[in-house]
């Protein structure tokens, strides 16, 4: 019998953190195709009458320790100009990644996007036979930000943890991950259900890993993160780790997620009644690399910071959003948010470079410095003071943005002058 639901409580108006998650912008099934990475896989469909589902081989010899799953960085095939997955195991040495996300597509029925169903997509059964044809593996996110998740639309635990069944056991799956954003995660039912579902997972797929992901606060996680450890701990489950996701709610810099982790780690404490080396281990950061939704700023340095500190206290996962993001935007200077870089100086893959280095395979080299984003335009050299996300701007302050110049037409802090547009608070003076 379905447990009786809590009555709702008002949320903070902080407890709203996004992630950036644009929707599928192209299918990239012709070019894999293409490339081969399909030979032998079409069956048919019990039921279904299709031909065009993928059988997915298994891991190369089973399952990767969980130091890997624990790294594996978020990776979105089919969307975000996906990068090649085996280029980017070649370049950092990372064996593991986080294929994002499985939405219901309508009646319970899990879906890539909430728009490719798992039975006929083609694209994702190519990209895990190519990481795991070259030792990799793969885990699989149920959630994310926005769009119809399973728990909200399955009704009840044990018919969401069917629906996800179906996709542990098409991809072979070692390792799942729950990414409880909003709005599914303001829902009590939907939050009853998915960690309904994820007990009974980890009970019928023995040594599964799973990883439990919400959203982060500057006091560690909010109203919402707090009642899906309450119905954790009510249900008697325990994931591999809680993370949360330490952006996007007024973060500055590597220093400001470190106090962030610090306090949530009091509240599995205080939840579960932990050891805070108890806590740590059972505790996990999800980053976001460069730009954020909302303008703020991560760099290398920050990645560096946080992983120090992981290191240190042994946090059970770290990992970050995306490897679609992680390279330099062209042109160099930031473009504003983007699902396919970062926004920043850097590499390729040089944020990935910190995910291996915590699962204990290579150590990360000095990354290069990232300075401010440059306001030289065809003009010539901006006069005005740069745009700063830290300063506070009122009605006729001017300053230079990315080759323009610009003027705060009311009061305002942290809006990036060229993501204003003409209705917003900054008026394009034009170039330099």
């Amino acid at each position: 019998m379905e447990r009786a639901q809590r009555p709702p409580v008002p949320p903070a108006p902080t407890d709203r953190p996004g992630r950036h998650r644009r929707r599928r912008a192209t299918a990239l099934t012709g070019a894999l195709a293409a490339l081969g990475l399909l030979a032998g896989a079409a069956t048919a469909l019990a039921g279904g009458g299709s031909a065009l589902a993928s059988s997915v081989a298994p891991a190369t010899g089973g399952a990767l320790s969980s130091n890997w799953y624990a790294s594996a960085p978020y990776l979105m095939p089919e969307d975000n100009s996906a990068p090649d997955a085996g280029a980017v195991m070649d370049a950092t040495g990372q064996k593991a990644f986080q294929l994002a996300f499985v939405l219901d597509s309508g009646g319970c029925t899990p879906a890539w996007g909430g728009t490719s169903s798992i039975d006929t997509d083609t694209t994702i059964p190519a990209v895990i036979q190519q990481i795991r044809a070259k030792g990799g593996d793969v885990s699989v996110s149920f959630g994310g930000y926005g769009g119809n998740k399973l728990g909200q639309d399955c009704g009840t635990p044990e018919a969401t943890a069917a629906a996800e069944q179906k996709v542990i056991t098409k991809y072979g799956l070692h390792a799942i991950d729950f990414d409880l954003e909003e709005p599914e995660y303001e829902n009590a039912t939907a939050i009853h259900n998915e960690i309904g579902a994820a007990k009974i997972l980890q009970a019928d797929n023995p040594g599964i890993y799973i990883s439990i992901t919400t959203a982060g606060t500057t006091a560690g996680t909010g109203w919402f993160g707090t009642q899906m450890l309450d119905e954790a701990k009510s249900q008697g489950f325990t994931p591999n780790n809680y993370s949360i996701m330490p952006f996007d709610g007024g973060f500055n810099g590597g220093s400001s997620q470190v106090a962030a982790l610090t306090s949530f780690n009091g509240i599995l404490q205080t939840t579960f009644g932990w050891s805070a080396a108890t806590a740590y281990a059972h505790e996990g950061v999800s980053m976001m690399n460069g730009r954020t939704d909302a303008a703020e700023y991560f760099s290398q340095a920050d990645f560096q910071t946080v992983l120090n500190f992981a290191e240190t206290n042994g946090l059970a996962r770290y990992t970050f959003w995306s490897v679609n993001r992680d390279r330099q935007c062209t042109p160099v200077v930031d473009p504003g948010l983007s699902g396919s870089c970062s926004g920043v100086v850097q590499n390729p893959w040089d944020f990935t470079k910190y995910t291996v280095q915590f699962a204990g395979a290579t150590p990360v080299t000095t990354p290069p410095t990232t300075p401010p984003p440059t306001t030289a335009g065809p003009g010539g050299t901006c006069t005005l003071p740069p745009w700063s996300a830290s300063t506070t701007y009122t009605a006729g302050d001017k300053v230079s943005y990315n080759g323009h110049d610009y003027h705060a037409k009311w009061w305002t802090l942290n809006e990036v002058p060229s993501a204003s547009g003409p209705y917003g608070v900054w008026a394009d003076d034009g170039p330099c």
